[in-house]
């Protein structure tokens, strides 16, 4: 998302029609922080949690949990995911 003020300051029916409430579940990936919107539904968040790291791209992303199987893992790990 690339604004979350611009974001909370739509409708109602805007958000909800933006993020889907017949979504149960949700993980936001973030690799510049530790924030993500994820409204009221369980959710598990994969980002970067500390600051500093210095290394090739793809080893970052190995690192911090970026890569796709990881994040598949991730959502099989959710309430009522298999």
């Amino acid at each position: 998302m690339p604004s979350w003020e611009i974001f909370e300051h739509q409708t109602q029916q805007y958000r909800y029609s933006a993020m889907s409430l017949n979504v149960t579940a949700r993980i936001p990936i973030e690799q510049a922080s530790i924030l993500g919107y994820v409204g009221s539904t369980p959710s598990r968040i994969i980002c970067m949690k500390t600051c500093g790291a210095s290394a090739p791209l793809k080893e970052l992303q190995r690192h911090f949990g970026f890569e796709p199987n990881h994040v598949v893992a991730a959502a099989k790990e959710l309430p009522g995911r298999r």
